[in-house]
C-alpha cells in the first residue's frame, strides 16, 4: 500500500508516490512531473564516519539513456562516468541541501536521483531537485528543511516558470532558485545580459512559487514523515575553547590571521597548532579534535573582526577589491592568451581555435543539444595553493568552475556564421586565494579578444561574501572575498556580466538562506565591482577583439554551394574532397545545407581549395577562362583537369593557331595551360580551346 500526492505546478501535474518503491531507503520518493519520472532516495549511515571533520554528503544525478529511448554510445553500450550535465546538477542540488543538515552531523548521507523517463516539456533536473528535498524531509535523517526549487526561463520578454527543455535551451534566462520558508538559499543562473532589476524580479518570482511547493512538502511530512533519528554530535566541547583561549588569547589569534599573505597566515596557524599540541600533549580527547577546534577559533575571530570591528584579515575596506593586474599575449605561438591577477589569485587562460569539425559531440538526455562549439576547461593544480598532490584529472569542482566561466561568456560569443570556429578556452590556475572562477572569466574574456574572437561585449566577474550576526538585519556584505573570508564567511555570491547586464550567477551559502536586502546589495555590489574591473583594468590590457586571428591560428573561409552539388565535391567514396585536401593541406567541412568551411594556416592554399570547389560546383559557361593541368593526351586532343574530378577536352584543332599533326608536339603531361570554354558542340559536349584565349 502506498500513498500518492499531487499538486498543480506551472500548469502541469506534479505527482509523488511514497512507499511504492525503494522502501529500505531512509526516504524515497517516486516523483512524476508530466511524463518525466525520477526516483529520489535518501540514505544515511547508522554511525558517524571516523576521522572526518566535515559532513560526508554525496549527491548523485543518474542519467539513464533508456529514459529518452537511446542505447548508450561507446564500445560496451553501458552508461559510464557521469556526464558534465549530471555533475553540474549534482552540485546544484548539493548547494541548498548541505546547509540544512546539522553542522555537527558526521554520518554518511547519499542523495540519489535515478532519471527513468524524460518528457521534453518537464526538465528532469527540476524534478530531481524537488524529489531530493522531499525524500530527506520525510526521512528520519536530521534536516532543517524543507527547501524547494523553481526554474525560470525568459522567452520573448516573458517569464516562463519551469520551462520546457526547448524554452530553457533557447531562452534568454536559465535561472534556478532554491528557498526555505523564509529565505532564498541558492541561486544559479545563466543569462543573456539580463539587467539587475529584472534578475531580482525573476529570483523572487521563483521564491514565491517555492512557498507553494514547500507547503505541499510539509503536508506530506505531517502525514507520513518519520521521526528524526538521534545522532552522535561531533561538536567541540565549549570547555575546550575556554582552555585554548587561556593559551592563545583572542588578541593573539587576531594578530595571527590579520595578514594579506596566505603563506604568512598559515605559518602563524602552524605555530599556534604546535603550541597547543605541546600544551595538550597528555589530553588525547583534545588532541583528537584539535584541528577542528583551531579552525573554529579562527572562524569566530575572523567573523568578529569583520562584523563588529569592520576589519578584514588583509586590511582592506569592506567594498575594496584586491590589487588587480591584467596582460595579454603571455604565451607565444598559441592562438590567444591572457593572465588576470587579483591579489593572490592568478589565472592564465589560453584559447585555441579549430575548424567546426572539432566541435564537441554530446550524448545526453537533451535532444536539443547534441554538440558544443565553445568549451571552457578549468584546471586547479596543487602548486597553486602551495601543496603537493598528483593530478588525477578534473574533479567536480574543476568541472563546476569551468562550466560557470563558460556560462558567463556564451552570451557574448559570435554566431557560427560570423565566426566559423570551434573555440576552446583553458584556464590554468597559477595561484589561488579565493574566487578563481571569477578570475577565469576575466582572463578568458581577454584571451578570446586576444585570439581575434569578435565577442559582442566584454565580460568580467566578481564574488561577494557575507558575515551575519544574530539577527537578519545584522550583516555585512564583502566585495571580492579571499579564501579565508570564503571559508569562514556565510556566502560566496559570484556574478558575471557586461556593462549591459548579468550573464551568470552562482550563489553558495552556509546558512539557512538570505533575506532580500542581502541579495539586492550583493547584486548591486558585484555590478559596481565588475564595471570597475572592465573599465580600469581589463580594457587597458586589451580594449576590443583583434580584427584578425593571429598567425598561428587556422584561417577559415566560408562559401555556400548548391546542396545538390555536395556529392560532386565529395566524390565517390570521398575521392574528390580527399584529393583537394591532399593538394592544399586544408580541412574542409560541408554541412547539409551547402555551407562549406575551408580551414588552414596558408591563405594561398585556402584560396586554391575554394577555387577548386567553385569550379567543381559551377557549370561551364561559354567565354569562361580557366586554368588547368594536362592529365591525358590522346590522338584527337588533350584532357585538362581544372579541379579534382572536373575535366574538359581540347580538340587537336583547338590547341594551336597553326595546324599540328601530333598533340605531343605542343603539350606534355603536367603542363599548365589556359583555355576558354566554347560552349556545347553539336553533340552537346562542352568543348574548350587554347588558341582562342585572348592575349592579355
Amino acid at each position: 500500500m502506498y500513498k500518492s500526492y499531487s499538486m498543480e505546478l506551472a500548469g502541469r501535474t506534479l505527482t509523488v508516490d511514497i512507499g511504492r518503491v525503494a522502501a529500505q531507503a531512509n526516504g524515497a520518493v517516486f516523483i512524476k512531473y508530466g511524463d518525466t519520472t525520477v526516483l529520489s532516495t535518501a540514505t544515511a549511515s547508522d554511525k558517524p564516519r571516523d576521522g572526518v571533520d566535515f559532513f560526508p554528503l554525496s549527491v548523485e544525478f543518474e542519467e539513464k539513456m533508456y529514459s529518452v529511448g537511446k542505447i548508450p554510445g561507446g564500445f560496451n553500450k553501458r552508461e559510464g562516468k557521469a556526464s558534465e550535465n549530471a555533475i553540474l546538477t549534482d552540485r546544484v542540488i548539493d548547494r541548498p541541501m548541505r546547509p540544512l543538515f546539522p553542522k555537527d552531523y558526521r554520518n554518511d548521507v547519499t542523495l540519489n536521483n535515478l532519471v527513468m523517463s524524460v518528457d521534453p516539456e518537464c526538465r528532469p533536473e527540476i524534478v530531481a531537485m524537488i524529489g531530493t528535498a522531499l525524500a530527506v524531509h520525510i526521512s528520519d535523517i536530521p534536516f532543517d528543511g524543507p527547501c524547494a526549487m523553481t526554474q525560470m526561463g525568459l522567452v520573448d520578454g516573458e517569464f516562463i516558470v519551469n520551462p520546457s527543455q526547448k524554452q530553457w535551451d533557447e531562452g534568454d534566462l536559465q535561472l534556478t532558485v532554491a528557498s526555505t520558508k523564509e529565505k532564498v538559499i541558492m541561486i544559479e543562473a545563466g543569462a543573456n545580459e539580463i539587467p539587475e532589476d529584472q534578475m531580482i524580479e525573476a529570483i523572487y518570482k521563483c521564491h514565491d512559487i517555492n512557498q507553494t511547493v514547500i507547503a505541499f512538502m510539509d503536508q506530506i511530512r505531517d502525514e507520513i514523515g518519520k521521526p528524526k533519528h538521534e545522532y552522535e554530535s561531533c561538536a567541540i566541547p565549549e570547555q575546550m575553547f575556554e582552555d585554548i583561549k587561556k593559551i592563545v588569547t583572542p588578541e593573539q589569534m587576531e594578530e595571527a590571521v590579520f595578514t594579506d599573505e596566505k603563506q604568512k597566515r598559515e605559518e602563524n596557524i602552524r605555530a599556534i597548532t604546535e603550541q597547543l599540541e605541546e600544551a595538550f600533549a597528555d589530553n588525547e580527547e583534545y588532541l583528537a579534535v584539535l584541528g577542528e577546534a583551531i579552525y573554529q577559533y579562527q572562524k569566530k575571530t575572523v567573523r568578529k573582526m569583520i562584523l563588529k570591528d569592520h576589519k578584514r584579515p588583509d586590511g582592506r575596506a569592506i567594498n575594496q577589491i584586491r590589487p588587480l593586474a591584467a596582460e595579454v599575449d603571455l604565451i607565444p605561438r598559441v592562438h590567444g592568451s591572457a593572465m588576470f591577477t587579483r591579489g593572490q589569485t592568478q589565472i592564465c587562460d589560453v584559447v585555441t581555435l579549430a575548424p567546426l569539425s572539432e566541435i564537441q559531440k554530446i550524448d545526453g538526455l537533451d535532444a536539443n543539444i547534441t554538440t558544443k562549439r565553445y568549451m571552457h576547461h578549468y584546471n586547479f593544480p596543487a602548486y597553486s595553493v602551495g601543496e603537493t598532490k598528483v593530478s588525477r584529472g578534473p574533479g567536480r569542482r574543476e568541472i563546476g568552475h569551468g562550466a560557470l566561466a563558460e556560462k558567463a561568456l556564451v552570451p557574448v560569443l559570435p554566431s557560427i556564421e560570423e565566426f566559423p570556429y570551434t573555440i576552446r578556452a583553458v584556464s590554468e590556475t597559477f595561484e589561488s586565494n579565493g574566487s578563481t572562477s571569477m578570475a577565469s572569466t576575466c582572463a578568458s574574456c581577454m584571451s578570446l579578444m586576444a585570439a581575434g574572437v569578435p565577442i559582442k561585449a566584454m565580460v568580467a566577474g566578481i564574488s561577494c561574501g557575507l558575515v551575519t550576526g544574530d539577527t537578519d538585519d545584522d550583516f555585512l556584505v564583502l566585495t571580492d572575498i579571499q579564501g579565508l573570508e570564503d571559508f569562514f564567511g556565510d556566502m560566496d555570491f559570484k556574478v558575471t556580466g557586461t556593462h549591459k547586464g548579468i550573464t551568470a550567477i552562482q550563489m553558495d551559502i552556509k546558512i539557512h538562506g538570505l533575506t532580500r536586502p542581502i541579495v539586492e546589495e550583493a547584486i548591486a555590489r558585484t555590478r559596481e565591482a565588475r564595471l570597475y574591473i572592465m573599465d580600469e583594468v581589463m580594457s587597458k590590457a586589451i580594449a576590443e577583439p583583434r580584427k584578425e586571428v593571429n598567425e598561428w591560428a587556422p584561417k577559415i573561409e566560408q562559401i555556400t554551394i548548391d546542396p545538390s552539388k555536395i556529392g560532386d565535391v565529395v566524390g565517390q567514396k570521398g575521392k574528390t574532397i580527399n584529393e583537394i585536401i591532399d593538394r592544399t593541406g586544408v580541412k574542409i567541412d560541408i554541412t547539409d545545407d551547402g555551407a562549406v568551411s575551408v580551414c588552414g594556416t596558408d591563405k594561398e592554399m585556402i584560396a586554391k581549395a575554394i577555387d577548386m570547389i567553385k569550379i567543381i560546383t559551377t557549370d561551364f559557361e561559354q567565354g569562361q577562362i580557366l586554368e588547368g593541368t594536362v592529365v591525358s593526351i590522346k590522338e584527337f586532343g588533350a584532357f585538362i583537369e581544372f579541379a579534382p574530378g572536373k575535366e574538359g577536352m581540347v580538340h587537336i584543332s583547338k590547341i594551336a593557331k597553326e595546324r599540328i599533326n601530333r598533340v605531343e608536339d605542343i603539350l606534355t603531361l603536367g603542363d599548365k595551360v589556359k583555355v576558354v570554354c566554347l560552349g556545347k558542340d553539336k553533340m552537346g559536349r562542352i568543348s574548350f580551346s587554347m588558341k582562342d584565349v585572348k592575349e592579355d
